[in-house]
């Protein structure tokens, strides 16, 4: 349905009222660090005092954390009410000669039903997959964001940056305003060149944003910002690694083009927006005894700063690394960046349709790291990791969020 088009979420939209104009909105796309951008402009635009629905995928560990309201979820009761209510609108527009929608095409129009339903002030929606065809670019948001583009999704998106680069600007409108990370020479040029087309406002983070870090620790983040209005000193995030600054820089971006547009935002609920931020799976610490990170580092670029960050800031005597991943992804390039630096590789398949099997990926891993167990099952995985840790070990677990979120709901509830 991704190349067919957003026609069909367009009309199913209309049979509901068109909910999506009901309220302002946030637009985040890219490809690494969607999720910990849109939480923090989420989390500022709620110590703001605007009611703010926050719209992400996929989800972590259940299915409401998805669609939030003031960092509330979703009810049980208002899912069942709408699929009650949107079973007759999808036969209708089948009738009309769509194709039925997608079953994210069918949580997003929930998302944009129940956000109306609510009386949001401000929804902010992170993309699916891409930008030019995905569900979510029926808005027409207040600003843009894309967060750094790197290879991914290359089956449907395209082989090469400027093709990715494309898509995930298909979320820039005309007339509009745009906030992006830095980006290689090819993605920069591209979203230059197509703002320009399209009389876009774009803010560029190390040109028009600036920020410079102060410290880094697995307590978080010390950094500074000259932002397109304010300067904001000794800033500081809980969310581990330095990359989080950069989405953080541009998270205040937009932010401040909101501010330009009559939204009232103080430097203190920038300040403490940020800071309040939290975003479960991303560099997270579960425990201490023995010390177990989870990640959802599941592309070349991110399974690059996970390593970089256990390098840089994590204390261990050994690295167990419990590494599982899905087959659509480059899954070769993932294990050399990240298999080398652990002493002992346990294998597993994610839970998901779409699953590398053990077999295959103990093949890659044995490539640089003959010390590889076959964990399989995600339970019996953590299991034998935590059987063969020492009180001084670190266990990290990585490669999808289909495994990150598993774990985290098993550790956490034993």
């Amino acid at each position: 349905m991704y190349l067919i088009g957003i026609k069909g979420i367009k009309y199913l939209l209309k049979l509901l009222g068109n909910p999506h104009n009901n309220y302002h909105t946030v637009h985040v796309g890219g490809t690494n660090g969607k999720g910990s951008t849109a939480a923090m402009i989420n989390s500022i635009l709620i110590k703001s005092g605007y009611k703010t629905g926050l719209f992400t995928s996929p989800y972590l560990e259940k299915f409401p954390e998805r669609i939030k309201i003031n960092n509330e979820e979703i009810s049980r009761d208002e899912i069942t009410s709408f699929i009650k209510k949107i079973i007759y609108k999808i036969e209708e527009l089948s009738l009309t000669g769509f194709e039925k929608p997608t079953t994210f095409e069918i949580i997003t129009t929930m998302c944009f039903d129940f956000f109306a339903k609510q009386n949001i002030d401000i929804g902010v929606m992170e993309v699916g997959l891409g930008g030019r065809f995905d569900a979510t670019n029926v808005i027409t948001p207040s600003v843009s964001v894309i967060t750094p583009i790197s290879f991914d999704h290359t089956n449907v998106l395209g082989n090469t940056i400027e093709e990715i680069t494309y898509e995930k600007s298909g979320i820039i409108k005309k007339d509009g305003t745009t906030v992006v990370a830095p980006q290689n020479r090819e993605a920069d040029e591209m979203i230059q060149r197509i703002c320009k087309d399209r009389s876009n406002n774009l803010y560029r983070v190390n040109e028009d944003i600036k920020f410079q870090l102060k410290g880094s620790s697995l307590s978080g983040t010390v950094f500074d910002v000259q932002g397109l209005e304010n300067n904001y000193n000794d800033l500081k995030i809980k969310l581990i690694g330095e990359h989080q600054v950069i989405n953080a820089a541009v998270a205040i971006g937009a932010i401040e083009t909101l501010s330009m547009k009559g939204f009232h935002i103080t430097k203190e609920s920038i300040k403490t927006g940020l800071y309040e931020t939290y975003w479960p799976g991303r560099m997270e610490i579960i425990s201490k005894d023995p010390k177990i990170l989870i990640d959802v580092a599941h592309n070349v670029h991110s399974m690059k700063i996970l390593k970089n960050t256990i390098q840089n800031h994590m204390k261990y005597d050994n690295l167990i690394l419990v590494l599982g991943v899905l087959r659509d992804k480059n899954y070769p390039k993932m294990v050399k960046e990240i298999v080398p630096i652990a002493n002992t590789v346990i294998t597993v398949e994610p839970d998901s349709n779409r699953a590398l099997k053990v077999e295959d990926l103990v093949e890659e891993v044995k490539k640089y790291n003959c010390n590889c167990i076959i964990g399989k099952d995600i339970e019996k995985a953590i299991k034998k990791a935590l059987e063969i840790a020492n009180e001084k070990d670190l266990i990290c677990f990585a490669g999808s969020i289909y495994l990150a979120g598993k774990v985290r709901s098993r550790i956490l509830r034993k």
